[in-house]
């Protein structure tokens, strides 16, 4: 199989310090997982994930889950539920959305059994929509994993790279739009950054998370190398990559908060028996509820008014579709 992921390469290495972000705690995403504490310190599931790690000897720590050992792969399904999609699935689901919205079937490729066709002629979009209509809607992938409802560089399931003009990943299908209606270099950047703002997703554990960032930020560029046969500069990957690092952030997607924290409606709920079984000792109960912190609800930014909000308070006005 190819080698997916490569820390040390020109265009990721500069950048993992900003891919690394999370913008709720300040710091660097956690690893989230109990598949590297064998490793010690450094590896625990509250440790920050660190540019050091990833560019020592041992770079290829983190890698997508094809690479990962059987047995990993069962142990990760069972403690938090990972299952990584086939890209025929993806396609077929990312159809169903796009046939919503256009209003009809077929829009992108027809697609039969496992095997899909990309329609090679440009898209035609339904009577009082645009194309600049369809990049500005927005997305989201729940528990995002690597992000392959995003971006299809490869398929999940088997490792195998997808060519940029069969992608079907959501974020794919703006790109290839852009593409289909823009006429230079300048103009497809500008649409390919709103493009990304509209596309969000989070997930639990940080060594999946920094993977799929970095597939969004390398699908960018091998979609803007198929167009235009150079490479973008660093300024603008490192642009990129902090949208992203907005975009497709850490979150324990049962409370909204950063994982590990408890939201504030478990801890009233766990002091409320503290108060109760410890009746005759307030000022210990008390003591106990001034050591935990509060938790921390998430934050991402709505990039049309370039404000945060926590997720929760965005997932309650519903503004995005979610998959």
């Amino acid at each position: 199989m190819p080698n997916l992921i490569d820390y040390k390469s020109p265009m990721i290495e500069p950048v993992l310090p900003i891919l690394l972000q999370d913008h709720t705690t300040g710091g660097s995403i956690i690893w989230a997982t109990n598949s590297y504490v064998d490793r010690g310190e450094g590896f625990q599931e509250a440790d920050q994930i660190t540019s050091g790690l990833l560019l020592s000897d041992d770079c290829a720590l983190i890698q997508p889950r094809v690479y990962k050992a059987l047995t990993d792969q069962q142990a990760r399904t069972k403690s938090h539920a990972e299952v990584f999609t086939p890209s025929w699935t993806v396609n077929l689901m990312n159809n169903y959305c796009d046939e919503e919205w256009f209003g009809r079937s077929d829009v992108f490729n027809t697609q039969e059994d496992t095997k899909w066709e990309t329609v090679e002629e440009p898209v035609v979009f339904p009577e009082g929509k645009t194309w600049q209509d369809y990049v500005d809607s927005t997305r989201l992938e729940i528990t995002c994993g690597e992000a392959p409802y995003i971006v299809s560089r490869y398929d999940a399931a088997t490792g195998e790279m997808i060519p940029v003009k069969d992608r079907i990943g959501l974020l794919d299908r703006k790109l290839r739009v852009i593409t289909e209606n823009t006429s230079d270099s300048k103009e497809w950047y500008k649409w390919a950054i709103k493009a990304l703002q509209r596309c969000y997703g989070y997930e639990f554990q940080g060594d999946s998370l920094l993977i799929g960032r970095i597939n969004v930020l390398m699908s960018l560029e091998e979609h803007f190398f198929n167009r235009f046969n150079r490479h973008l500069t660093i300024n603008r990957i490192k642009e990129l990559s902090e949208i992203i690092s907005w975009n497709f952030w850490q979150m324990d997607g049962l409370t909204d908060c950063v994982p590990f924290d408890e939201p504030p409606e478990k801890k009233e709920q766990e002091m409320e028996y503290v108060f109760e079984a410890f009746s005759d000792f307030w000022g210990a109960a008390a003591e106990v509820k001034g050591d935990k912190a509060p938790a921390r609800e998430c934050r991402i930014k709505d990039w049309k008014t370039n404000t945060e909000h926590t997720f929760h308070s965005m997932k309650e006005k519903k503004t995005y579709a979610q998959f």
